[in-house]
């Protein structure tokens, strides 16, 4: 998945559409830095009231049926979607930093909940909250312990190719899940092929409700074209509003599945019962919905406070997000992260700080308190309307095209990454593509780009001779460039890429100067490696040198005692120091035409 110093200039109020333009920059110490609801509330501005309050409520209508949807894509009852959306918000209220970010059920998340839940649940509702419930407090300790631990860095291990994978693989198993209830039937599957196996068998055998199936298409084209076309229409509401009139007016509440009955009120909170049996598995899972959590909210948080000309603190933003999940936890809620969908929305609408949230999360409790009956008749094709659609948003299509155009082997990782998810699950899925990135660098570091250096006509410096074909080479010197830190995976490759050089030269190499710019550093078996390669050019009849090699990295080798070892007069600080010492001490005879005009005709193609 990435998050900025907590110690910014305070920024000037102005006039921009953005929200909380006007208030401070945070306190990085004290109470405020870790209350920033608190701190915001204390330069709230009367004028602000009366928008924060028409976006709460304008959000409301969008966090109903997507916190609804969320809960039925995680193996949930709908309602636990907004006991996982009410509480969230009051907390992030208080404890986040951003100004309008909202947070809730997510499409990307229920993939994983449903992932980490089902089977163990065994068709239980009750013990799935349970389970949810505990995953979410899970969730919260691991991202509270690393805000404190200042770790936002993590999210920087999930390369971009690796999260687009990811997001398409989620993407994909959560459309192939909400399939057969915009159908009107529902499957089981543990995994993406099983649910294609079932969903396709339950076809053939005719259990397809064609009006369940009708009212879910109708619902999800108008949710898609509203936000294609008209995206200040509330295309979520509307087809919502339509599912249920309709289900009302067609009497078909008994033919199509529907919410059913919700409960009246709100929970008390309260720890979830579970055993230590199901632990292990669930902090496992917990990790991971955190990383992936925090990455979406890191980024989105960054790209609001940008737009409101204000700063966030990675790690302030992992405890808001962490009391935020534990909120949701001890409310039979689920594990939440921010809303790509929802908080444009409350932007749009006007939103100008945390109260906004805090209106919509009250919005929905008096739902529940005063008006359960309203969501009973809602039909769960609809809700699965509002998954499929969200999960289409999810899909990065331009990313792989741009992978393909630039970097094929991020587009074989991106491909590793959505199939590992769409087959082994969600979190295997996940670890197996961070596994397969990883390798990747070792690849790449094991075997770096490494260049043999000459002269080209009126190019200043010294290049690559594979770039410029008519480069010419000082004779018996070798100038090379290996273009990575030298460690214990590519000493060998480096010993036996000179050695080969050498031995294939003619006439015969002299010295072997390293351009050691790109080095960053040399470790202990690499330093070993180098003193044996000093001893193997002798046996050529060459010496060993080093060029622009960096201050810590030349330390280092002093550490290592390669300096009294090589030679401190083989130890050169520019490349074209070391070519003069070497035609000085050789005798060499070499003119230097740096300033004779550019011979196009040496550069490559390339």
């Amino acid at each position: 998945m990435t998050g900025e110093r907590s110690s910014t200039p305070p920024i000037e109020a102005g006039p921009v559409s953005a929200a909380g333009v006007g208030i401070p920059t945070l306190p990085s110490r004290g109470i405020a830095a870790y209350l920033p609801g608190l701190w915001v509330l204390r330069h709230y501005r009367p004028g602000w009231l009366k928008d924060d309050i028409v976006a709460g409520l304008v959000l409301t209508a969008l966090l109903v049926p997507a916190g609804m949807g969320y809960a039925e894509a995680a193996g949930l009852p709908p309602v636990t979607g907004l006991y996982a959306t009410i509480a969230p918000l009051l907390a992030y209220a208080v404890f986040g930093p951003s100004r309008i970010m909202v947070l809730g059920p997510d499409s990307a998340l229920a993939g994983l909940v449903a992932s980490a839940i089902a089977q163990k649940a065994h068709g239980d509702p009750e013990r799935a909250i349970a389970l949810a419930s505990v995953l979410a407090l899970l969730t919260g300790v691991a991202c509270i312990g690393a805000g404190l631990l200042k770790a936002g860095f993590l999210t920087d291990f999930l390369s971009k190719p690796i999260r687009v994978g990811y997001m398409n693989g989620i993407a994909l198993t959560v459309l192939v899940a909400q399939l057969p209830k915009l159908c009107g039937f529902s499957v089981g599957g543990s995994s993406l092929p099983e649910t294609v196996i079932l969903f396709v068998a339950a076809l053939r055998g005719g259990k397809t409700k064609y009006e369940a199936l009708a009212i879910g298409l109708v619902c999800l084209a108008t949710i898609v074209l509203a936000k294609a076309k008209a995206p200040r229409v509330p295309g979520v509401l509307v087809a919502v509003v339509f599912a249920t009139i309709s289900v009302v007016v067609l009497g078909a509440k008994g033919r199509i599945p529907v919410v059913g009955a919700v409960p009246r009120g709100f929970p008390i909170p309260a720890l979830p019962r579970m055993t230590l049996d199901d632990l292990g598995d669930l902090i496992v899972a917990s990790l991971g919905i955190a990383l992936v959590a925090f990455a979406d909210t890191s980024v989105l948080s960054r790209t609001f406070a940008a737009r409101g000309r204000y700063r966030v603190d990675a790690n302030r933003e992992l405890v808001g997000l962490g009391v935020a999940n534990l909120a949701a936890g001890l409310f039979r809620g689920f594990p939440i992260s921010s809303s790509s969908s929802r908080t444009p929305v409350a932007e749009a609408a006007g939103a100008k700080t945390q109260l906004t949230g805090v209106v919509g999360a009250v919005a929905i409790a008096v739902l529940l308190l005063a008006a359960p009956w309203l969501l009973e008749t809602m039909p769960t094709t609809a809700l699965a309307a509002v998954v499929i659609a969200a999960a289409l948003g999810l899909f990065d299509l331009s990313a792989l095209r741009g992978f393909y155009r630039f970097r094929k082997s991020d587009l074989v990782l991106s491909l590793v990454a959505l199939g590992s998810v769409a087959v082994f699950g969600a979190m295997r899925g996940i670890a197996f593509a961070v596994a397969a990135s990883l390798l990747d660098f070792v690849r790449r570091a094991v075997r770096p780009h490494n260049a043999v250096l000459g002269r080209a006509r009126g190019v200043k410096g010294y290049h690559d001779t594979t770039r410029y074909p008519r480069a010419r080479q000082i004779p018996g010197l070798l100038l090379f460039r290996w273009d990575a830190p030298l460690f214990f995976a590519n000493a060998d490759s480096f010993r036996e890429r000179v050695v080969a050089i050498v031995a294939e030269a003619s006439p015969p190499i002299r010295w072997v100067v390293v351009a050691a710019e790109p080095i960053t550093d040399v470790d202990t078996t690499a330093a070993d490696m180098l003193q044996e390669l000093d001893k193997e050019l002798g046996t050529y009849g060459a010496e060993l040198a080093f060029a622009e090699l960096k201050d810590p990295v030349k330390d280092r080798l002093e550490r290592y005692g390669l300096h009294s070892k090589i030679g401190h007069s083989f130890f050169f600080p520019t490349l074209g120091v070391a070519v003069k010492e070497y035609v000085a001490r050789n005798g060499v005879t070499w003119i230097d035409d740096e300033d004779a005009p550019v011979d196009r005709a040496s550069l490559s193609d390339e």
